[in-house]
């Protein structure tokens, strides 16, 4: 029986947004990390704080005192978490019920990998509207060892706008000593069916416009120019609509916008629109060279064909929107021998001003029904989640290259695309000085130079560390040292606080879910599971 909200007895709540999976000091994570905040852990704020709820709100960007920050006296905590946060909210679930707090995992990682979570924390939410939050703010009670799923049956129709958001928004923001970039939300889902998605199985569906339009010009009255990160799936689905709220909300240029949407919505005619509506930047995804078609508006075109019309295409929108990142992911399952890697560089040759965006083709565990595939075929390494990011480990062994081959091409390509002449040929073909500077800063960090340098690690390693190819190979699921003292680095502090054999999960758990035996899923003994701690 669901209590009433007199009979409800008032909580101290805590809710951790978690952006960086550790301590940082870098200088790009400054100026970035608290523009990647998220907004659901925002609504669960502000639907808590309407139940009558204490509320303390923290978006851990790396630089804060994650355990001082946080009262003491915490009731129940949500901690909001990409699957590559998963060992650090391990660690705070942990730590927090030492303390007697109850404690829920919302987010990404708690969709895609529910039946570890459910290890660590007392509930593991799915889609969460305001009855599901309810349901567990009014048990609010252990549930040990094993925690407790929690879903509603779809994503919610409303959330809270950017007014109800800003006591939650607005602290965040502070931390930025640059670039401010307001979250906000348009649609939910996606009308794409990329195999290795996980928004692709989620209907689609609008926002209200109304509340969009509120969104943007409350934003009005708190920036002389506001900046608007969309975190729509998929922005423009519905273009002119959307385009229509905007300018209903705000003069030409009164607000910047960026958005990731595709290529088939950005036609000559709609980049006009979003230029006048003071759109900056442009995430579209291009993936493949020899798939999804439909996304790039490439059709039947492949390889060098579809190379060319793409570039054409990206050269066209950087005639309208200064900033452009065109994303790929390498080791699809269409990718053979060098061509997919040569093409990529075809295509920075002939589009010199899109900063590319590579991720490593990764299996997240329920995000994707291409996922049981790969565990059905007994492909899926049991990398810890702190590594999947999707750059620092590739978890599904690729089909058609030997682990040293893909590490080869993948190197060669990230040097090629971050190399002075390529840096200096990216600078030359961008326009605005913002621009520029974050193509250079993104180069000469963490996702140029850094990556280059971690790859070529991993490969050396993949030579000479012994540890290394038998598990690649998947001979032994015992995980080389490597790893785990770079887990170890990367917590800090919170590493003392990581439940014993959280290094560890079992790869092939959604395909067993469906009633299937085990398929060869491989745990290390229970004396290779202790941590040094």
């Amino acid at each position: 029986m669901v209590e009433s909200v007199s009979e409800m007895r008032k909580l101290h709540i805590g809710i951790i947004d978690i952006v960086s999976k550790g301590p940082t000091r870098a200088l790009y994570a400054r100026v970035m990390n608290p523009n990647l905040a998220s907004i659901m852990p925002q609504v669960i704020a502000v639907w808590c704080r309407e139940q009558g709820h204490d509320v303390t709100f923290l978006c851990y960007t790396g630089f804060e005192d994650l355990i001082g920050e946080l009262p003491s006296n915490i009731d129940l905590i949500f901690i909001g978490a990409f699957t590559e946060a998963a060992h650090t909210a391990y660690a705070l679930s942990n730590l927090f019920r030492s303390r007697g707090a109850v404690t829920a995992l919302g987010g990404p990682h708690a969709r895609c990998y529910p039946e570890d979570a459910l290890r660590y924390f007392d509930y593991v939410l799915g889609f969460t509207d305001r009855e599901t939050l309810r349901g567990v703010l009014s048990d609010c009670s252990p549930h040990r060892p094993a925690g407790m799923r929690v879903a509603a049956a779809q994503q919610p129709k409303t959330l809270p706008g950017v007014r109800q958001r800003w006591p939650f928004i607005e602290p965040t923001l502070r931390k930025a000593p640059l670039l401010k970039m307001v979250p906000t939300l348009g649609s939910l889902g996606c009308p794409y069916t990329c195999a290795f998605c996980i928004d692709a199985a989620v209907p689609y569906q609008t926002m209200d416009f109304d509340g969009v339009q509120e969104d943007l010009s409350f934003l009005l009255t708190k920036f002389r120019r506001p900046r608007v990160g969309w975190h729509d799936p998929n922005f423009g689905v519905r273009f002119n609509e959307f385009l229509d709220v905007i300018e209903r909300a705000a003069p030409p240029g009164r607000i910047d916008f960026i958005a990731e949407s595709s290529l088939s919505l950005l036609s000559e005619p709609h980049l006009k629109r979003l230029k006048r509506c003071g759109f900056k930047a442009l995430l579209p995804g291009i993936e493949s060279w020899f798939d999804l078609g439909n996304k790039s508006k490439t059709g039947a075109q492949l390889g060098m064909d579809k190379v060319r019309q793409v570039a054409d295409h990206v050269n066209l929108i950087l005639g309208y929107i200064p900033y452009v990142q065109a994303n790929f992911v390498l080791g699809l399952d269409t990718d053979e021998g060098p061509e997919p890697f040569e093409l990529t560089k075809r295509f920075l040759d002939l589009a010199p001003g899109a900063f590319p965006g590579y991720s490593l083709l990764t299996a997240f565990g329920r995000a994707a029904q291409l996922n049981l595939d790969y565990q059905r075929a007994h492909r899926v390494l049991p990398f810890p989640f702190h590594f999947l990011n999707n750059n620092q480990a590739m978890n599904v062994r690729p089909r058609n290259y030997s682990w040293r081959g893909f590490y080869d091409r993948v190197i060669d390509l990230t040097a090629y695309s971050f190399s002075v002449k390529a840096n200096a040929r990216r600078f030359r073909a961008t326009a605005g000085l913002t621009a520029r500077a974050m193509n250079v800063v993104r180069a000469v960090s963490t996702e140029g130079f850094g990556r280059l340098n971690y790859y070529k690690d991993i490969r050396r390693r993949l030579d000479k560390d012994p540890q290394f190819r038998p598990y690649f190979e998947q001979e032994t699921a015992e995980l080389p040292r490597f790893y785990i003292d770079l887990v170890r680095k990367d917590l800090g502090p919170l590493f003392q606080w990581l439940p014993e054999g959280a290094l560890y999960h079992n790869p092939n758990a959604y395909w067993q879910s469906q009633g299937c035996g085990d398929v060869g899923s491989m745990r290390p003994s229970p004396n290779r599971v202790t941590l040094e701690k």
